[in-house]
């Protein structure tokens, strides 16, 4: 059995996962809630909240796993990318249990671990395949070879897609993590009512840009003021969630023509977006193509993706994982 740990950002996660990678016997998740008050994360309440709950929840895993430490064979955690401060919580805990029960470690990415969550999905899926990571902190488009190497295809020139709705309900006057939210503030909303701009529309472009639509909502406020910013805040989350699926959509099917993939992956927090999945969803049934998309909870970071990264990354034997340190990219 793999033990998975992640501590990347404000959630404290434990899964025990199988060795194959295919089916997460537990998967357990803390979110922190302290960040609410700020409208973001803040790197040293992280760290310290991950320290007060890091043991409770590799305890409750085991514990809704059915499993005994004794019947854990290695342990996986988050080395890279993140906060290096909440990275590091997760490493020192996973070193320590290793090397207390002479067990191997094995360090995974972040975002390799978003596209394993695809494997947990779907047990059947096999690459190669087009992924694409659309989170808080990343939003690019790889290729996933039949080695399961991943090859980047495009990536954000400034901010990811998630941070782009974060920052877009901050603007709204909406609460934080942001996506949610604009979600439920787009539903009564007419997504055609206000034109926000997709960027890098060309032909061959997979990249992706977002601080001109964010820029574009600005203006638009000054331009409602107060009282029609109010009047009209459902139209305006709806056009600008709208924009930001649009941008996502596009760029993953024209990649997925440009290297034809009869596969598609969304994975990473946006990937819960309820009008995304609809949109690609409908797109990928007109194609003929296939898609998989982890259910929501698979979406956001957790545990149970980095124990199905585990069981196709490599594995540092005991006792040679001591030195090994996080990244924060």
């Amino acid at each position: 059995m793999i033990l998975a740990i992640e501590t990347s950002c404000d959630d404290t996660c434990a899964a025990v996962v199988q060795p194959d990678g295919r089916r997460a016997l537990s998967n357990v998740v803390h979110t922190q809630t302290e960040h609410a008050r700020y409208g973001g994360v803040v790197p040293e309440v992280a760290s310290r909240a991950h320290l007060e709950r890091i043991d409770g929840v590799i305890e409750a895993s085991l514990t809704e796993a059915s499993v005994a430490l004794d019947d854990v064979t290695q342990v996986a955690v988050t080395v890279r990318p993140g906060l290096i401060g909440a990275l590091l919580v997760g490493v020192a805990a996973a070193k320590g249990l290793a090397y207390s029960r002479e067990l191997p470690l094995v360090p995974v990415n972040h975002l390799k671990g978003h596209v394993a969550s695809a494997y947990l999905a779907d047990p059947k899926l096999e690459p190669p395949f087009v992924a694409l990571i659309a989170s808080g902190g990343h939003t690019a488009l790889y290729s996933v070879d039949a080695d399961g190497r991943m090859n980047l295809l495009g990536e954000t020139l400034d901010d990811a897609a998630g941070e782009a709705l974060d920052k877009g309900a901050r603007m709204l006057g909406l609460g934080f993590p942001g996506g949610p939210e604009i979600s439920k503030s787009a539903k009564e909303g007419d997504p055609k009512r206000y034109d926000f701009p997709v960027a890098l529309k060309g032909r061959d472009n997979l990249d992706f840009s977002f601080s001109g639509l964010k820029t574009s909502l600005l203006y638009k406020l000054k331009s409602l003021g107060e009282e029609g910013t109010h009047e009209n805040l459902q139209h305006l989350a709806a056009s600008y969630e709208s924009a930001v699926v649009e941008a996502l959509s596009r760029k993953m099917l024209r990649a997925a023509d440009i290297h034809e993939s009869p596969t598609l992956v969304v994975v990473g927090g946006v990937a819960a977006n309820g009008l995304l999945r609809h949109r690609i969803g409908e797109e990928c049934e007109k194609l003929g193509l296939r898609l998989v998309v982890p259910s929501p909870e698979l979406c956001t970071d957790n545990a149970a993706m980095i124990g199905a990264a585990a069981a196709r990354s490599p594995i540092i034997p005991f006792p040679d994982y001591l030195g090994l340190n996080a990244r924060s990219v």
